[in-house]
């Protein structure tokens, strides 16, 4: 565990409150070394409005997770993702944990576990190195 580690996870976490979502709010940081190369918060897509849940509190089916839009991010940077480090609030869906195998990011720093294990899982089965940190 780096020394930047925590303080990477502690921006993401701040990042999060950028998020319109009343359920969650999920902030993501990817970094490649030491830089910030894109940060990304749960949301809906460009252009929508920004309400994440419909009248019954459930979030919408379109709405992205912070480690999406931060790996789509980076993909229209033209920077890339390839042995980069993931902090993210939330451990990811396997949804998201398939995106980060294949944006080639070896490494995910969470702070909060996610009901389900299945993302982790999925991450530590590609070879990912995986840690849980207390912010």
């Amino acid at each position: 565990m780096g020394k930047f580690d925590r303080r990477y996870l502690e921006m993401a976490a701040l990042w999060a409150k950028n998020s319109y979502c009343k359920r969650r709010q999920v902030g993501a940081l990817l970094v490649r070394d030491r830089m910030i190369i894109s940060d990304g918060y749960n949301g809906t897509p460009s252009g929508f409005e920004n309400i994440c849940e419909d009248e019954n509190g459930v979030t919408k089916p379109y709405v992205l997770h912070a480690e999406a839009n931060a790996i789509t991010k980076v993909a229209q940077s033209g920077n890339s993702s390839q042995g980069a480090t993931l902090y993210v609030t939330a451990s990811p869906c396997v949804e998201c944990a398939k995106l980060i195998i294949q944006a080639g990011i070896t490494r995910v720093v969470y702070s909060d576990e996610y009901r389900l294990t299945d993302g982790i899982d999925l991450l530590r089965r590609a070879g990912i190195e995986v840690e849980k940190l207390e912010i």
